[in-house]
């Protein structure tokens, strides 16, 4: 009995220390579940818009226009990432340097997820982003500098300012500099083995995606740009993407050279012809029109502003006027000036104009001369050309013609020097030699008559 009071004291010391160590305990793992929780809670996604702006063209400043627009665009929406969807084969490297400058400097974080090729400028671009995120298959790099032709450009001092842009842009955001300079000049030689990078000289680099997450130029791998989004930590149930507009696309392909050569030799063919063979107006027209699309592509794209149209209208109104202000060429030269600047200045490539018009010019001379070969009977020159002759087929006779005169015999009556008069057939005529003088009484003869023109000569008696 001693014993199971002994043990049911125990019990009950037992049970009393464990209530009173109970709070202390609670404490304890409420401060152990308090960091998971904590951990739990920066893990969450991040909310809000998110942009997702396609870099899918050749480099240019219509898709710089195009990125100014869908930054802007973020801004408005309070959009809390960009994610720049690139697949480029690269292009200008002045539109390059502006695109790369506005994603550094933009106050929204921006990422590059690199769906297909970040080649030449396009790497650029991508080494200018926070993070980059690639597609399984894609590629980052081959970034040295080529001309219009395409060939390689040697120029030491383009290469080496290319040169320092790269390595600047990847060591903006720690990516290994040598790497970056390996990707646009071939006469270095890179070896970096624990970072799988190994270039010979005359070679340049290019990464592909599982290349690039091993260098350090890709963060992170993923097959879709809801996936990148994820990645780096924001929520994917308010994504935005900017398209281009219709405006846009049909800028891009009115801007296309080939489709701006075609516009400028239809235009100047159009309006050339409307001037020297008016009366058509379908010419002028569709002259007009195609220098109108070519304006307006170049507009939009970003590369033309309103001075391009005025020069280009002065220089018409200029051609127009010297058709019928005589000027003595000036009025045409000035025009011509007038009219070749508003075209090379809207274009965003001074020698692709000069190149493209010049190809224009010469195709639409030739249209422009078979034209008026053709319908030279309308043809303005003839407003400047007296058309009408006073012919004797029209029944134009000043003066009657005395043929039967010819061979007649008379008396001079005045003194013939070399004009006067003579008496032939009994008939006062007045008559012409053929430079002599004659005295009058003189006995002379009808040599020859031109119209009213009668001709004699002195004869002996």
């Amino acid at each position: 009995m001693k014993k199971i009071r002994k043990m049911a004291a125990a019990g009950i010391s037992v049970l009393l220390l464990v209530l009173f160590l109970l709070p202390f305990a609670g404490a304890a793992s409420a401060d152990q579940t308090a960091p998971r929780a904590a951990g739990a809670a920066s893990a969450a996604p991040k909310s809000g818009p998110v942009f997702i702006i396609p870099v899918d063209q050749e480099i240019e400043r219509g898709l710089q226009s195009f990125l100014t627009r869908g930054f802007q665009e973020a801004a408005n929406y309070g959009a809390v990432l960009i994610l720049l969807e690139i697949d480029t084969p690269g292009g200008l490297v002045s539109s390059a340097e502006q695109i790369g400058m506005m994603v550094r400097d933009s106050t929204i974080p921006t990422a590059a997820y690199i769906k297909g090729d970040a080649a030449s400028a396009g790497s650029y671009i991508a080494l200018n982003a926070g993070s980059i995120i690639m597609k399984p298959g894609s590629m980052i790099g081959a970034a040295s500098l080529v001309d219009g032709k395409g060939d390689s450009v040697d120029d030491a001092k383009l290469v080496s300012y290319w040169k320092s842009k790269m390595v600047g842009a990847a060591e903006l955001n720690g990516r290994d500099p040598e790497i970056a300079a390996g990707m646009m000049d071939k006469n270095i030689v890179v070896n970096k083995p624990e970072l799988g990078v190994n270039k010979a000289q005359g070679q340049i680099i290019a990464l592909s995606s599982d290349e690039a997450l091993k260098a350090g130029y890709a963060d992170s791998i993923a097959g879709t740009p809801e996936e990148a989004i994820a990645s780096l930590g924001y929520a994917t149930d308010d994504i935005f993407r900017v398209e281009h507009t219709g405006a846009e696309k049909m800028s891009h392909f009115l801007t296309n050279p080939i489709v701006m050569t075609i516009l400028l030799f239809i235009g100047i063919a159009g309006i050339v012809i409307e001037m020297l063979v008016p009366g058509f107006g379908v010419p002028g027209i569709i002259g007009t029109l195609a220098f109108a699309l070519y304006f307006f592509g170049n507009y939009v794209a970003g590369f033309a502003g309103s001075e391009t149209w005025l020069l280009f209208i002065l220089g018409l109104v200029m051609l127009v006027l010297e058709l019928f202000v005589p000027s003595f060429g000036i009025l045409g030269l000035l025009g011509s000036v007038l009219l070749v600047a508003g075209v090379v200045r809207a274009a965003y490539s001074y020698t692709h104009a000069l190149f493209s018009l010049g190809i224009a010019f010469a195709a639409a001379a030739v249209v422009i001369a078979i034209v008026a070969v053709t319908f030279k009977e309308r043809g303005i020159w003839n407003r400047f050309i007296l058309q009408d002759s006073l012919t004797k087929e029209q029944g134009f006779v000043p003066v009657l013609e005395k043929l039967s005169l010819v061979g007649a015999s008379g008396i001079s009556i005045t003194l013939l020097r070399p004009a006067g008069t003579a008496s032939l057939n009994g008939e006062r005529v007045d008559v012409v030699t053929e430079g002599s003088f004659i005295a009058a009484g003189a006995s002379i003869s009808v040599i020859k008559v031109e119209g009213g023109r009668v001709v004699v000569k002195e004869t002996a008696e």
